[in-house]
């Protein structure tokens, strides 16, 4: 495949590109999907093919084809160019790309089971068997659905570029996402969903637990619904779980740091940033407030070494210590901001461009306990995970309905919550932390981006973090 891949860097070259950049892409996997234990679907996931990104004349032109023979790719490449020339009339400003150090390298993450080491009836089994376990976990609640879904595949790519880049990798990924309901005609419902993921093997699945996992929420859901109280109305302190973090620095300082967002070319799509050009060493939270993306971190859903520009992976400080420190770039947007690209490039699949995406986002975690987090709190709430959320389009105003909720009373967990909602600006989030703990906690997520739309494995998380004097509203009564 790597013949294919130089032809077609070489061939844009001879037909006036001033850049070529060709990437093989092959993505091979398998699904189950249940509901109530019954198997609802499964199927083979293959998709491979050769993506071709050209400059010429200052403007960029993109095409894939999953033809992967040499007059196939010569096609592509020839689209590719015809399309940049078209762009080039239109353009007002050539396009210029740094000159980040570029990897000539060749990895991949080794499944310590891989995906073929198990059968596939008794991954059918364990999956239909996640139903059965949950019987008989309520008292009086029912269960009328739970659905699962369980997603292994490989990902291959060989990346090779005009300006020396060349990076060949391969990364197996599970995934699985569960969403269940707790009702009862007197109390109303609870609904719950969860995505668990990483890059590895079946050895993912030995640590998740999910056949333990599930009875066990269901029991403490069920008590949710006949015992939490309404959250007090009066300002109290807020401890938020690490999940609820991992999503609030997601959307309200990985989204709106992405470079081509700033310069708004999200607007019509996934959304516009409140960053604009120039707020670099604004401050937006305090010394707490410090957010990184890491795609380097080991076993991660969101791993990877070099993007599909070729440029080495390393962490990323989007804020630090409370003001916005570097937005995520590639080597196209890189050149606006007079700074070299992060390695923030990621395709979905061959069939699509790679644009800027974050990787592993997490609030640093601090040195505190758990233990001492909660013994600074004399009346508040302890928030662990969420039911629902939402955020408008610049990131800014955000809202988060509680799941699993408890009231805080002299430093200890007392009784349920219901529904607590959590309402705050990205400014008054980062503001108000008054503590982190030290128990760095990840979540696996799909984000989406892009037109079309493109889903890429995230990991989000934090520490468990204290807020000071939050007004929390209710959905119940």
């Amino acid at each position: 495949m790597l013949d294919l891949v130089e032809y077609a860097v070489k061939l844009a070259s001879d037909l006036g590109a001033s850049y070529g950049e060709a990437r093989y892409h092959g993505i091979n996997g398998f699904t189950i999907y249940t509901r109530n234990g019954n198997v609802m679907g499964s199927g083979i996931t293959s998709r491979r093919g050769i993506a071709v990104r050209v400059v010429v004349n200052g403007a960029l032109g993109f095409a894939a084809t999953p033809e992967l023979t040499r007059d196939g790719v010569r096609k592509t490449v020839e689209k590719a160019v015809s399309l940049a020339k078209a762009v080039s009339q239109l353009m007002k400003k050539p396009l210029k790309q740094d000159d980040s150090r570029l990897g000539r390298a060749r990895y991949s993450v080794v499944a310590r089971k891989p995906f073929d080491s198990i059968p596939l009836d008794e991954k059918v089994n364990y999956m239909t068997g996640l139903w059965r376990n949950i019987q008989g976990s309520t008292k009086e609640a029912r269960i009328p659905v739970l659905t699962v879904t369980y997603n292994e595949w490989t990902e291959e790519k060989i990346i090779v570029n005009s300006d020396g880049g060349y990076v060949e990798s391969s990364i197996p990924r599970i995934t699985m996402y569960y969403n269940m309901v707790v009702t009862s005609p007197a109390k109303g419902s609870l609904q719950r969903w969860e995505q668990l993921g990483g890059s590895g093997g079946l050895e993912l699945l030995e640590k998740w637990r999910l056949h333990e996992k599930l009875p066990e929420e269901v029991g403490r859901y069920e008590e949710i619904l006949f015992k939490a109280l309404p959250p007090p109305t009066d300002p109290v302190d807020v401890i938020v779980g690490s999940e609820i973090v991992g999503l609030v620095v997601h959307e309200s300082c990985g989204h709106p740091s992405e470079a081509d967002r700033i310069m708004g070319r999200e607007a019509a799509q996934a959304g516009k940033s409140f960053i604009k050009p120039g707020m670099q060493g604004s401050r937006i939270g305090n010394e707490y407030a410090t957010v990184i993306d890491d795609p380097t971190i080991p076993g991660s859903y969101g791993f990877y070494l070099y993007d599909d520009e070729a440029v080495p992976a390393r962490a990323r400080y989007l804020y630090k210590e409370g003001v916005i420190y570097e937005h995520l770039q590639n080597r196209f947007t890189a050149p606006f901001y007079n700074t070299r690209s992060n390695g923030a490039a990621r395709a979905m699949d061959y069939a699509s461009e790679p644009i800027i995406r974050m990787a592993n986002t997490y609030l640093k975690p601090g040195d505190m306990s758990f233990e001492e987090l909660l013994e600074s709190v004399k009346r508040g709430v302890y928030i662990k995970s969420y039911m629902e959320w939402n955020i408008d389009d610049e990131r800014w105003s955000q809202r988060y309905v509680g799941l699993e909720a408890y009231m805080i009373e002299n430093g200890e967990l007392k009784g349920y919550v219901r529904n607590p909602v959590l309402e705050v600006t990205t400014k008054s989030f980062y503001s108000s932390i008054d503590g982190v703990d030290r128990n760095l906690e990840f979540y696996a997520g799909t984000c989406g981006k892009g037109e079309p739309s493109q889903g890429v494995p995230v990991w989000f998380g934090g520490p468990n973090v204290k807020l000071k004097n939050i007004r929390l509203r209710s959905t119940v009564g």
